[in-house]
């Protein structure tokens, strides 16, 4: 399945942005309940905030600047305390992360990175099965693995590669776990041009194909020529 909208592929930020807003959207579509305990607390903080300052402003335009004098520096000082607890929640609770939930096969928490001028998609996943077995592993790939040369979003290649590389998921989605076959990425492979687009032109449809990859069931992979 793709995306319907088309992105800017030399835009790094349009790249991330749009697999963070698939990777929820695949997780939650194989049974795993998002937790959203860290959007809460950012977004109770945030509008506190903005509550608080805007309480302040009518309290002011109604009563006048003599009757919210008294009011003003304490409020003032709220705001900033909020405002401060609201970016030390952004950058060193959540860091970065864009997913926390839970199945049967265990609780999952994902943070996702990317570097300046690196086309290539980092993250650090966090899996605890039910026994409170806890895995942390780090895993990339480059964003030319799941969006075509044009800019368009490819579901399944994404869905492969975190099925393929975190136990977790892949026990929650196995018919999504395939074997790498020890090959560079489908862009690198064609001079820039990825496999998927060239199956596409061709109207031929084979996610193995377009991955570099073959599935654990018996599907195979062709090896490159020459």
């Amino acid at each position: 399945m793709s995306a319907t909208t088309k992105i800017a592929v030399q835009s790094l930020a349009d790249l991330k942005n749009t697999t963070d807003d698939a990777l929820p959207n695949y997780l939650t579509s194989i049974k795993f309940q998002r937790s959203h305990r860290l959007i809460d607390v950012r977004l109770a903080l945030g509008y506190t905030a903005v509550i608080l300052a805007g309480g302040l402003f009518y309290f002011d335009w109604k009563h006048g600047w003599e009757a919210s004098k008294p009011y003003t520096g304490p409020a003032v000082a709220v705001y900033f305390a909020l405002n401060a607890a609201f970016s030390y929640w952004m950058w060193m609770v959540e860091k970065g992360s864009i997913f926390e939930g839970e199945r049967t096969t265990g609780k999952v928490g994902i943070l996702s990175t990317s570097k300046k001028y690196d086309p290539t998609y980092y993250l650090t996943v966090t899996f605890t099965d039910p026994s409170g077995k806890t895995d942390t592993r780090d895993i990339s790939a480059p964003f030319s693995r799941w969006f075509t040369s044009d800019g368009y979003f490819v579901a399944k290649p994404f869905q492969q590669w975190l099925a393929s590389n975190v136990p977790g998921i892949g026990a929650a989605d196995p018919q999504n776990i395939v074997e790498e076959i020890g090959r560079g990425s489908a862009a690198e492979e064609t001079g820039g041009v990825s496999v998927e687009d060239m199956l596409r032109v061709a109207g031929v449809t084979g996610v193995a194909g377009a991955t570099g990859a073959k599935t654990k069931a018996g599907g195979s992979g062709r090896k490159r020529k020459g």
